[in-house]
């Protein structure tokens, strides 16, 4: 009876332990678009379908339309940043972390980045790992290019938001 009870209880923590990024829902989608050529597909996930900022978990989908370079990824990351006055004492590390991690993606990719209860970022690409940064603060940051009310593109960050 003992070892039932125990391995139960293993389970139902392991399952609990999961549930915050299988459980997701979608908040939002949206589609950004340069001109008329269709660029990506996102969506944002959060535990109960709804934004608040500093809310974790949140994942974000990005379904790629067309092939990006790795490098464009990470230059426009530190572009989006300096244009919304971001900045963070990490910031150099996360950029070179980014380079190291991010490929470069085809057409139908789906890069991933997933911000769990602790604040650690972890990306995949069609659902393979590529890596995580686990300082908080870079989760916050990498998500502001989309979520901030000082995006680039306002009007992808409300539809983002189910607005």
């Amino acid at each position: 009876m003992g070892r039932y009870f125990l391995l139960v209880l293993i389970v139902v923590l392991c399952n609990k332990a999961g549930a915050s990024a299988g459980t997701l829902q979608m908040v939002g989608q949206a589609r950004l678009e340069f001109m008329i050529w269709p660029i990506y597909d996102s969506r944002l996930y959060s535990i109960d379908g709804n934004y608040q900022e500093g809310q974790l978990p949140l994942r974000l989908d990005i379904q790629y339309l067309r092939d990006v370079d790795a490098e464009d990824l990470v230059k426009h990351t530190q572009s989006e940043w300096q244009r919304q006055g971001l900045s963070h004492v990490g910031e150099l590390q996360w950029l070179a972390t980014l380079s190291q991690l991010l490929p470069s993606v085809r057409k139908n990719d789906i890069l991933t980045l997933t911000v769990d209860e602790y604040g650690s970022s972890a990306f995949s690409v069609n659902g393979e790992p590529l890596g995580r940064i686990d300082d908080p603060h870079f989760g916050q940051h990498f998500l502001a290019i989309w979520l901030s009310p000082d995006t680039s593109r306002p009007a992808l960050r409300q539809a983002l938001l189910g607005l």
